[in-house]
């Protein structure tokens, strides 16, 4: 059997868990959530990286879409609700292929039934305010994870691309923390700042996860999972999903990166625009600085590496495909995961050690987390802690 074939039939039984993918958000900006307009059950390879035939392709049997809103918003609670919205009607539009789910035994059910397992994690503290009651909100709504920061520090958190302010978690930080694990929403410690990883580690007794991250020591780019902190997920029972987004997995991406970014800043542009003026000023740059490309290769080298400190027991796969502009050559689109996986196995990986990667790790954590809240809801009540209260 070719490591095609056996990558094929690893993924009829273990499909992909995706820790993160974009695709409500990249609905908003091209078509205001007009879901006629880029129908997924038709070739949307033009405008996005996602559609129902290339989720197939890819192997992908449950996918946590982000419900992700930019920090800069005025009013992110309901702009979170609208991509909260969003995810539901996929799901409506594509009962055939899409199935929500918010268990471990939902996505088990999804698997069974041959349809793709629709979770939702929530990017960024910022999405609540402030908030316990909006974060109840939340996880009453379906949301599953939440990721204590995005680009920017939360007034609770710090970010690892944003200055040091809290110094990790603030008392109502860890009072958000501690509320997720009562209610069984994974913490997200992607995007965070290490300091913010080690806090949350500190105070969780829930496995936590990091949806969308690589590892710092193959690739030093903040954003990115210090050895430390790999090292502490087997006794959390957390897991690292890792990540295909240049620059976090090839060095030579993260300085032409800053350098891309340093010149749309210099034009006046915000350096996560994408706007057609924006892009052009990109291209022109581009031009003139051929961009580094990434690999499948690369991206595996992360997954050794990260499974050499933490374990095999502890890792899974989140693309952020829809979120980058950019991806690595063999993981073009949501189609690319086969490529990863056949990489990996002519590198020695075992199917058993490929199902973890796939399927298995993310049921598992998701399912400790349930079981987690289910003791604590017998031991306390919903907080009404305010950050007012115990941050001053």
């Amino acid at each position: 059997m070719t490591s095609t074939e056996a990558v094929r039939a690893l993924l009829a039984e273990f499909p992909v868990v995706d820790g993160h993918n974009d695709l409500p958000w990249a609905l908003r900006k091209q078509v205001r959530y007009d879901l006629a307009a880029r129908d997924i059950a038709h070739d949307q390879s033009a405008h996005l990286h996602t559609d129902l035939r290339r989720l197939r392709a890819g192997g992908v049997g449950a996918q946590y879409w982000s419900v992700y809103v930019p920090a800069d918003l005025p009013e992110p609670v309901p702009a979170t609700l609208e991509q909260i919205d969003c995810v539901r009607q996929l799901a409506d539009r594509y009962p055939a292929e899409l199935r929500l789910a918010t268990t471990a035994a939902d996505m088990e059910e999804a698997r069974r039934e041959g349809r793709i397992a629709s979770l939702m994690g929530a990017e960024g503290g910022h999405s609540i305010a402030n908030s316990l009651g909006t974060l109840r909100g939340l996880y009453a709504l379906g949301v599953r994870y939440m990721t204590l920061t995005h680009n920017d520090n939360v007034d609770w958190a710090d970010s690892a691309t944003d200055e040091p302010k809290a110094g990790g978690l603030t008392a109502f930080g860890r009072e958000v923390v501690r509320e997720m694990n009562r209610l069984g929403m994974l913490v997200d410690l992607s995007h965070v700042a290490a300091t913010t990883m080690r806090d949350a580690l500190d105070t969780s007794t829930a496995p936590v996860i990091f949806s969308h991250s690589s590892a710092r020591a193959v690739c030093d780019h903040p954003r990115n999972i210090p050895d430390d902190v790999l090292e502490r997920l087997p006794a959390n029972g957390g897991m690292a999903m890792v990540t295909f987004v240049p620059k976090f997995v090839l060095q030579a991406a993260v300085d032409w990166t800053a350098a891309a970014d340093d010149n749309l800043r210099a034009h006046g542009f915000h350096h996560l625009d994408t706007t057609p003026e924006a892009m052009r000023i990109h291209r022109a740059f581009e031009e003139r600085n051929p961009r580094p490309v990434a690999t499948a290769a690369m991206v595996a080298d992360h997954l050794d590496h990260m499974r050499e400190v933490a374990g095999i027991d502890h890792l899974g796969i989140g693309g952020d495909y829809d979120g980058t502009a950019f991806t690595p050559d063999g993981l073009d689109d949501v189609s690319g995961y086969p490529n990863l996986l056949a990489e990996l196995l002519d590198r020695g990986w075992s199917r058993s050690d490929l199902a973890k990667l796939t399927w298995q790790n993310a049921v598992r954590v998701l399912g400790a987390a349930e079981d987690v809240a289910r003791h604590l809801r017998t031991t306390r009540g919903p907080s009404n802690a305010t950050i007012e209260a115990l941050d001053g």
